[in-house]
């Protein structure tokens, strides 16, 4: 059986975490993982194709199989909650762009795949992340979140197939 190279997503404006992770059988390993960032002094519009424009540099750099993208949550910043949205539209694009599977996943079933707790804090991601992944060494809580939610891609393919087969 091949590896699978599987790309997480932590969408956000200001940053977007990213990590890469192959699966082989049942054995998840680590590959890579860092953050892309939009400068705040830009407009909008400008913002976001900085956002396309850096993912699709890792899309190329990394040729993920498949791509797993966090929801987004509803907060109470109407304004902050519409840009969020804008930021994952690009997470979601530059995927659909390459012709790859994109799943998405919310931030509780993140947490309860890879914790084993759905309301998980991000110290305890990043342990469990690094407990699952030894070679890891995420420097921002972005990318250990992006690698969370290509870790809960990992199991939750894994859980379909095994369905599928009854």
């Amino acid at each position: 059986m091949d590896p699978i190279r599987i790309l997480g997503l932590d969408p956000g404006l200001r940053n977007t975490g990213w990590g890469i992770i192959t699966i082989e059988g049942s054995k998840l390993s680590f590959v890579a993982c860092g953050v892309v960032t939009s400068d705040a002094e830009l407009d909008l519009a400008l913002r976001l194709k900085q956002l396309h424009d850096r993912l699709t540099d890792v899309v190329a750099t990394w040729t993920p199989h498949e791509v797993a993208v966090e929801e987004t949550f509803v907060n109470k910043d109407a304004q902050a909650t519409l840009k969020l949205g804008q930021a994952r539209a690009m997470s979601l694009l530059v995927p659909a762009m390459h012709n790859l599977p994109v799943a998405e996943y919310g931030a509780n079933q993140v947490k309860k795949t890879v914790v084993g707790v759905g309301h998980a804090d991000k110290n305890q991601v990043l342990a469990m992340v690094k407990i699952l992944l030894p070679r890891a060494d995420p420097k921002k809580a972005d990318a250990a979140d992006a690698l969370a939610i290509a870790i809960c891609h990992a199991h939750q393919r894994k859980a379909r197939a095994l369905a599928a087969s009854f």
